[in-house]
């Protein structure tokens, strides 16, 4: 035991050095206790340890996607999937048409033969089975429209701008040829005499040629 004078203290502080690292330690542990007296680590003391995951299953996220329709199913398709409880979105163009007797001012599809749907990929059985629907468009699988792209056409068709359809595929456009005996080959799209041309450029001796093309044969480059 200790003599007299001789604390704990003392005792740490001189001889029994090897208890000091667990007193210090012991002493920067919190704890809470419940109304029965049990120790309980507080909650904050794992805050740090938690993560919280950031994955997204894009099977059940709701995106825009396009629809492949029918010919002149496109408003049908519209109003087919509100009545199912998916959100469509059909952009129209104001177009003056000449009937019989008269010229009226038509509402048509901005896009014809398609129309836009907001869904999960878990919906995308109940979407393919409404009548006037083809596919939901993507390369080998669905894709979602990108959220600028599609914001940017619902702008279009809230403005009190007039606007219409336009090729995709513009003069001036960087393409490649994807079919045909031409296949691989890229340049800028040109319309010389009526018809679509692929302008090939050898920029060292600055001189260039033209081929006949069929825009259905050529993709834009991104």
């Amino acid at each position: 035991m200790y003599e007299e004078g001789q604390s704990l203290a003392d005792d740490v502080n001189g001889t029994n050095v090897r208890c000091k690292p667990l007193l210090e330690s012991l002493k920067e542990c919190s704890y809470a206790w419940d109304s029965e007296g049990e120790a309980m680590l507080k909650a904050s003391d794992y805050d740090s340890r938690i993560q919280v995951s950031s994955y997204v299953d894009p099977a059940v996220t709701l995106q825009w996607y396009a629809l492949s329709t029918r010919s002149r199913h496109e408003k049908l398709v519209r109003d087919r999937l509100a009545g199912i409880g998916i959100e469509p979105f059909l952009p129209l163009a104001r177009k003056l048409s000449q009937w019989s007797d008269r010229k009226v001012w038509t509402e048509m599809p901005l896009f014809s033969g398609y129309c836009f749907a907001r869904f999960s990929l878990m919906n995308s059985h109940a979407v393919l089975q409404t009548p006037g629907i083809v596919r939901i468009v993507g390369s080998v699988m669905p894709e979602p429209i990108p959220d600028e792209e599609l914001a940017a056409i619902k702008m279009l068709a809230e403005s009190q701008r007039s606007f219409a359809p336009h090729d995709y595929l513009c003069e001036g456009a960087w393409v490649e040829v994807v079919r045909g005996p031409l296949t691989g080959l890229r340049g800028q799209l040109l319309r010389k005499s009526g018809h679509d041309c692929i302008v090939i450029r050898v920029h060292l001796i600055q001189q260039a040629a033209t081929v006949h093309i069929d825009v259905n044969e050529v993709v834009a480059v991104q």
